[in-house]
């Protein structure tokens, strides 16, 4: 790896180091100038590896890998003075070893050259994350077209949460990723889920229109906000099954506008009618469900190669399909 010139600093020393597991990293040293006196540590290491997000290098102050006159400091706001000797060792960290090829299964409904499209099963994470570094559909997607790690995102350009099954598109070529984007930025791609709620939905379909943002309370759920992004859901009633041990479920068929994190979930749950198991935000179990029961099932776009629309249908997995089978069997949500 080649320093480059770091603006402000003097020409740091660098050495190939290992780590106790024996991966070889990098180790730059540096005496701060005057402009550095008195400002932030992360500032100083980010004009040390200026080829580096700001995110990457705060992580690695916080892990302990950047010594402050031989002194091991962790917190990037800290500040620094002229004169003092900056150690950074630039090691992998989880995120950086994430984006791995592994061969891991993928229920390919459609492949060519420019795309596939995959049907993910519930309980698989799309991109890896803090406690999911592993065994992601990007994992997969890089062992199965191992040119995706030249790709943004390896080519997928929309993901699914992790306990929602359903239709996926990934890119194979960077204009097909290209095309794809933009068509869901414009809002050209066709995707309709089916799930099931808890109450009684009936009547004719309804758009939810709200705007939806990070909740304020919570960091790990979505809320609907004023100041939040413009989110749009037509929903579609089907069917409501009326139990004599319990509340009202119903089946229902959503069509999405936009692609906002926990889009119909919170709609949903915002009209009185969260998901079953959508513990997260209030849904009851029934059925024997243990995930949200929400599937992708349909996906249509134009293909970005020959500009003709494509379509895909996938069924719910088997223990969505069981319990959607015994809501449809209750009463159409279009009588009463």
């Amino acid at each position: 790896m080649t320093q480059p010139e770091a603006q402000g600093l003097p020409e740091a020393e660098d050495d190939a180091v290992d780590t106790p597991s024996g991966e070889p990293h990098e180790r730059r040293s540096v005496l701060l100038g005057r402009e550095f006196h008195g400002g932030r540590l992360d500032k100083a290491v980010v004009s040390m590896a200026p080829e580096f997000s700001r995110n990457y290098l705060q992580t690695l102050i916080e892990q302990g890998h950047v010594q402050l006159n031989g002194r091991v400091v962790d917190k990037p706001s800290g500040k620094v003075q002229a004169g003092q000797e900056v150690i950074l060792e630039i090691v992998p960290t989880p995120e950086s070893r994430a984006f791995r090829a592994e061969p891991i299964a993928l229920p390919i409904v459609f492949e060519d050259e420019h795309l596939m499209v995959i049907d993910k099963p519930p309980g698989m994470v799309v991109h890896p994350a803090a406690g999911n570094w592993s065994g992601t559909l990007l994992n997969g997607v890089l062992h199965h077209h191992p040119a995706a790690a030249t790709l943004p995102r390896a080519g997928i350009v929309h993901r699914l949460d992790k306990d929602t099954s359903g239709l996926m598109v990934v890119g194979k070529t960077l204009a097909a990723v290209t095309a794809l984007v933009r068509a869901i930025a414009a809002r050209d791609v066709h995707r309709e889920y089916i799930a099931i709620a808890n109450g009684a939905v009936r009547g004719e379909p309804f758009t939810v229109d709200a705007p939806l943002g990070r909740d304020p309370q919570s960091r790990v759920r979505m809320a609907v906000l004023s100041q939040g992004r413009p989110a749009r859901t037509d929903v579609t009633p089907l069917a409501v099954l009326e139990p004599g041990d319990g509340p009202a479920l119903s089946a229902v068929r959503c069509k999405l506008h936009t692609g906002r994190t926990h889009q119909i979930r919170v709609h949903l749950a915002s009209r009185g009618h969260p998901l079953v198991s959508d513990a997260l935000y209030g849904g009851r179990p029934a059925l024997g469900l243990a995930r949200q029961a929400l599937h992708a099932a349909r996906l249509g776009f134009a293909h970005p190669d020959h500009g003709d629309w494509v379509w895909f249908d996938a069924p719910p997995p088997a223990d969505l399909a069981a319990a959607w089978e015994t809501v449809l069997g209750g009463v159409s949500a279009t009588d009463s």
